[in-house]
């Protein structure tokens, strides 16, 4: 059996999640190996605010996952997402170089090339080119153009943009920990791969990922990438909320709003009984000190104004996308925000459209920990980067076999394979 080693690094404002997986080259499983999650430090909104302190954090988590593992982290595939992600659409045309017509891969590098050349400043890097469909002499709609007939072919991709000072504060702390970067992933991108389901991508759908301190969206559209922005607010603005609400200690709120999302419908029934405003916190005894709140005080109004906010501009990115009306499998939602009660029901109320929560799937081996929301983005790195290793000995990557296994399930993910060799 041919294995892969692979290793992802998901550095967020909540926590620091290094995994090590085994990929089967034969049958595509992957197996975790290695896994360590730790309190982050030094990013805020997806941006490296101290160096220092996010080196030790991201040390820290390599070192125990690699421990578990038994295993060296030589490179890694890493997370970024925050406000500093910018994307836009981009289309390329080329005429096809063959004297008989005839679509071959080098015309497909050239014309995702030709895509590519967009004006950036010097502030912005390229992080992913997904390709959208392409397009032989006016026929749309082609997912694999290498061996068909035709003079002029055009391409539609997505591409997506980062903050070079920010990558560069990335690559500065893993070269001193000696991990080459394997490619920097959107984080919205990441979990979209381990959380939705070929159907829900072919009819159009919004990844939503609630991380601490800000909320990643990734539209698809037929199958296809169509539109990737971030949000500068997440989860911990909850908390913080909580914690002025009740005076009390952002650690203290945090419990809370586990708590209360943990239990929640049980607290919920307990409630009823004895007075939906009439009952404290301290009774439900989900706090070590005495909160004389009512449990409805702590939802409606220092909870669900943050909720609501967080969706009106979730609809607002949907609005500006100019997909709203192609979504037709609804939102679904992960990220460690995803578990806080009662998101969902208000996220229904406000967008009108159905939401489920997504936890990470396809996986084996040390699982038991990484099945929740919290980590769809850490798994889907794993999952991005199985589309994209190449095997030892291999110089050149088969683009006729990443085009030909197009289809609902993988259509961006293989393609990615000969998109990312132009990737600076």
């Amino acid at each position: 059996m041919q294995t892969q080693l692979i290793s992802a690094i998901d550095i967020g404002s909540f926590k620091v999640a290094t995994i090590i997986a085994l990929v089967d080259l034969e049958t595509d499983e992957i197996r975790i190996i290695g896994f360590n999650q730790t309190p982050s430090r030094g990013v805020r909104k997806g941006l490296i605010v101290d160096i220092n302190k996010i080196s030790e954090v991201i040390e820290k988590s390599v070192e125990g996952a690699e421990r578990m593992a038994g295993k060296k982290i030589e490179s890694a595939f890493i997370s970024v997402g925050g406000p500093h992600i910018n994307s836009i659409n981009s289309q390329g045309v080329v005429a096809t170089s063959n004297p008989n017509g005839e679509i071959v891969e080098e015309d497909v590098e050239r014309v995702i090339e030709a895509a590519r050349a967009i004006s950036l400043s010097t502030t912005r890097e390229i992080i992913e080119v997904s390709p959208r469909e392409f397009i032989i002499d006016g026929q749309e709609g082609i997912k694999n153009p290498i061996g068909m007939s035709g003079v002029r072919l055009e391409v539609e991709t997505h591409i997506i943009t980062a903050s070079t000072t920010n990558l560069k504060n990335i690559r500065r702390v893993l070269d001193d920990l000696g991990i080459d970067v394997d490619g920097f992933v959107f984080s919205g991108l990441a979990s979209a791969m381990s959380t939705l389901t070929p159907t829900e991508k072919e009819l159009g759908v919004v990844l939503v990922d609630i991380g601490g301190g800000k909320t990643d969206l990734a539209i698809y559209i037929e199958d296809a990438l169509a539109y990737s922005s971030s949000i500068a607010i997440g989860s911990k603005h909850i908390t913080n909320d909580i914690a002025v609400g009740l005076r009390t200690s952002l650690e203290e709120a945090e419990s809370i709003k586990v708590k209360l999302s943990d239990n929640y419908n049980k607290i919920l029934q307990k409630a009823k009984k004895h007075g939906f405003s009439k009952t404290s916190l301290s009774e439900l005894k989900l706090t070590r000190e005495k909160l004389d709140f009512s449990l409805k005080t702590l939802i409606d109004e220092f909870m669900t104004p943050r909720i609501e906010e967080i969706f009106n501009l979730i609809g607002e990115e949907i609005e500006k996308s100019g997909f709203g009306n192609e979504i037709k499998s609804g939102i679904v939602i992960t990220g460690g925000g995803a578990l806080v009660k009662p998101l969902t029901l208000i996220g229904k109320k406000i967008l009108g459209l159905s939401i489920r929560i997504g936890s990470p799937s396809n996986i084996t081996g040390l699982v038991e920990e990484i099945l929740t929301p919290q980590f769809a983005t850490t798994v889907g790195l794993i999952s991005y980067g199985k589309e994209n290793i190449m095997t030892e000995g291999q110089d050149r990557k088969d683009f006729n076999k990443i085009l030909k296994n197009l289809n609902v399930d993988n259509t961006i993910s293989r393609v990615k394979e000969f998109v990312k060799q132009f990737i600076p």
